[in-house]
C-alpha cells in the first residue's frame, strides 16, 4: 500500500466521528476517498464522492459501492466505521433491538466486506478495515450487552474473512477503540463521567484522528497484518 496517490478508499459512516476521522486522515494522505453514510456529508467533507446508503440494505451497499467505483475507479482500502449505540438493560432487550444492533454493526461489515472484496482478491491487493469496539473485547456494563454482543460478531467476522481472503493478497483488519469523543456519546453519558475518566491510565478518552491512525496504519503500512485487533482504549483493556 505504497504510493497512495490517487487510490480509491471507502469510508462507511463517514459524517461525523470517527468515519469522518478515518475519512480526512487518508484524503490527507492522497486517497481519494468516498464516503458512505445514512445522512448527507456536511459540507467540507474530504470525501471525493458522498453516498447517502443504509449499510444494513445489502443491495443498497452493493449499489454504493458500484457507483464509487464508476465515478472514482476500483476500491483498494475501505474503512466500515457506520455504527448504531444505544444503552438498554440487558433485562429489557427486545428482539428487535437485537437484531438492529446486528444489522448495522454485523450485518454492514458483511455487505461491506461482501461488496469491495471480489475485486480486491481478483486484483490481488487491498484491505479492509472494520471498527469494532474494545467492549467486543472486554465486555460492557450495565446496558450494554446488546452493542457488546454486535461488536463482538464483528471481530468474528474480520478474523474468518481475514483467513478466506489473505492467500489472494487482501487484508482484513480491526479496531477495537475504547469510549471515543463522538457524537455518539452523549453529553450525559457515563462513559464521559469524571468517575470513570478517573479509571483509565490515560485519564481521558480516545480520539477519533487516534482512531483513525489505527485504522490508516493497517490499510497502508500493517503489511504483515491479518485478522488483527488494535485497541486504542486509553488503557480501558490491557
Amino acid at each position: 500500500m505504497t504510493g497512495v496517490d490517487g487510490r480509491v478508499a471507502l469510508v462507511t459512516g463517514a459524517a461525523s466521528g470517527i468515519g469522518a476521522a478515518c475519512a480526512a486522515s487518508l484524503s490527507a494522505r492522497g486517497w481519494r476517498v468516498a464516503g458512505l453514510d445514512l445522512a448527507a456529508l456536511p459540507d467540507g467533507s474530504p470525501c471525493a464522492v458522498g453516498v447517502a446508503v443504509d449499510i444494513a440494505d445489502p443491495a443498497a451497499v452493493r449499489a454504493a459501492v458500484d457507483h464509487v467505483v464508476l465515478q472514482l475507479g476500483p476500491v483498494e482500502a475501505a474503512v466500515h466505521a457506520a455504527g448504531h449505540y444505544a444503552e438498554i438493560p440487558f433485562e429489557q432487550t427486545t428482539t428487535e433491538q437485537l437484531h438492529r444492533m446486528l444489522r448495522v454493526h454485523l450485518g454492514g461489515a458483511l455487505h461491506v466486506l461482501q461488496a469491495v472484496l471480489p475485486g480486491m482478491v481478483e486484483r490481488g491487493d487491498g484491505a479492509v478495515v472494520a471498527i469494532s469496539s474494545e467492549l467486543a473485547v472486554g465486555g460492557g456494563g450495565a446496558g450494554d450487552a446488546a452493542y457488546s454482543a454486535a461488536k463482538g460478531a464483528v471481530l468474528g467476522l474480520v478474523r474468518s474473512t481475514a483467513a478466506e481472503v489473505a492467500p489472494h493478497g487482501v487484508r482484513v483488519n480491526a479496531v477495537a477503540p475504547g469510549p471515543t469523543d463522538t457524537p455518539l456519546l452523549a453529553p450525559d453519558s457515563p462513559w464521559r463521567a469524571p468517575d470513570y475518566l478517573a479509571t483509565l491510565p490515560t485519564r481521558r478518552l480516545t480520539t477519533p484522528q487516534e482512531v483513525a491512525r489505527c485504522a490508516v496504519w493497517l490499510l497502508e503500512e500493517g503489511t504483515y497484518a491479518v485478522g488483527e485487533v488494535l485497541n486504542p482504549n486509553s488503557g480501558a483493556v490491557i
